[in-house]
């Protein structure tokens, strides 16, 4: 596991919460945080080649962009150029010297269509000559006041650069950074639960859950039925999927019953489970959304290989609801005494523990970027990059398929 890089990646949103992208971080195992040039370029490349190389046949299908930290073999091989250009921004390191062979290297990556975001160029002594070059300027607004925040802001910004504000973290530096004139965001703000207080949970989450309920009790086919017709949203919802050209039916179903038949109870479950996280469209933040379902199908994947078919319905349940404290806005424990989950369900989303909880911590570490604990886990659960890196991006690939 010497040479090899995890990818840890965070979502880029703008000002409605929808994602435009993720900045992914390729973390080298030998020692994360270490700048050790040959090492970490030959485990770059390596993630490149067998990882990212199909992601624009792959997530890429989106409209998303892969903001890639590159340092500055990276910048200077060939490698970089196996990303497509439309959708890929190069991250410059601020560890890097801007000679004028670096400067005229961006400028012919951007000739080819790359886009080039610079790293907080305001802690430089000196303007970079690199500022010329830059589509997107990040700034790390942790480490500055309100008033340095806007200085910055005001000195950087100009119409052909787009600034970013890195590292927000609660709604009030979500509102703020909007109201210096920052559009684009990253940071976990989202999914980073505040104090809730228990709250009572609106109609369109209390029709899912009673038939969740339902459905884990094993209830007979008809009493499930009884609980989709009392609500017609979600009764129009189930057909429109059963008759969605995903499921390849010759016929149409027309009756909730036909349809709860051809679905069957585990894909019903599992339907209902993506339900619960999009029922509060209105409210819930579309990245807050897109997190939780990524987590569900990658903490699913990950468990693929220790797992029946069973468990992993049960991992991806756990990584999808790992967010509901967040979207319900209400504490896990209140949350869960509304849902009748398995024991070991419950286990993972309150301690992160028991049988699933390490595939929902590995999960969290890659969303986190958090390179400790991702090496940690993976060596816990006997994981190399490639297999953590490859589910990671399948992940990804996926919820792009759903169209939410």
């Amino acid at each position: 596991m010497e040479d090899q890089a995890y990818i840890g990646r965070q979502p880029i949103m703008d000002e409605k919460q929808q994602i435009i992208g993720y900045e992914l971080f390729f973390r080298h195992s030998a020692d994360a945080q270490s700048a050790v040039f040959e090492d970490e370029f030959k485990a770059y490349s390596s993630v490149l080649m067998n990882t990212i190389g199909g992601v624009d046949i792959q997530w890429l299908l989106g409209e998303k962009l892969a903001f890639i930290n590159v340092n500055e073999a990276m910048l200077k091989s060939e490698f970089i150029e196996l990303m497509p250009p439309q959708r890929t921004v190069l991250e410059v390191l601020r560890t890097i010297n801007p000679t004028a062979e670096i400067v005229a290297r961006c400028q012919s990556l951007r000739e080819q269509g790359y886009k080039i975001a610079l790293d907080n160029p305001q802690l430089s002594t000196e303007p970079s000559p690199l500022l010329d070059c830059a589509d997107y300027i990040k700034i790390d607004i942790q480490s500055l006041t309100t008033a340095e925040l806007q200085k910055a802001f005001y000195q950087l910004h100009t119409p052909s650069v787009k600034m970013i504000a890195e590292k927000v973290e609660t709604d009030q530096q979500f509102d703020d950074c909007k109201h210096i004139g920052f559009r684009i965001f990253q940071g976990f703000h989202f999914a980073r639960p505040e104090t809730f207080t228990a709250k009572v949970i609106n109609a369109s989450f209390d029709s899912v859950l009673n038939i969740l309920n339902t459905v884990s009790q094993d209830a007979e086919i008809d009493v499930i039925e009884a609980g989709f017709k009392k609500d017609t949203a979600l009764s129009f919802k189930l057909l429109r999927y059963i008759n969605s050209v995903g499921f390849g039916l010759s016929f149409e179903i027309q009756s909730i019953n036909h349809a709860l038949t051809i679905l069957g109870r585990k894909q019903l479950y599992r339907w209902l489970t993506l339900l619960m996280v999009t029922a509060g469209e209105n409210s819930t933040p579309p990245a807050l959304m897109k997190t939780s379902i990524t987590r569900g199908r990658l903490t699913e994947l990950l468990g693929e290989t220790y797992f029946e078919k069973h468990d992993r319905d049960n991992l991806f349940i756990v990584g999808v609801f790992s967010l509901l404290d967040a979207i319900l806005k209400m504490p896990m424990d209140k949350v869960l005494e509304k849902i009748q989950l398995p024991e070991a369900v419950n286990e993972a989303l309150l301690t992160r523990e028991g049988i699933y909880g390490p595939f929902l911590q590995l999960t969290e570490a890659c969303e986190d970027a958090n390179s400790e604990r991702i090496l940690q886990l993976a060596e816990l659960l006997q994981f190399d990059a490639e297999k953590v890196n490859e589910c990671h991006i399948s992940a990804l690939a996926w919820v792009e398929t759903l169209g939410i």
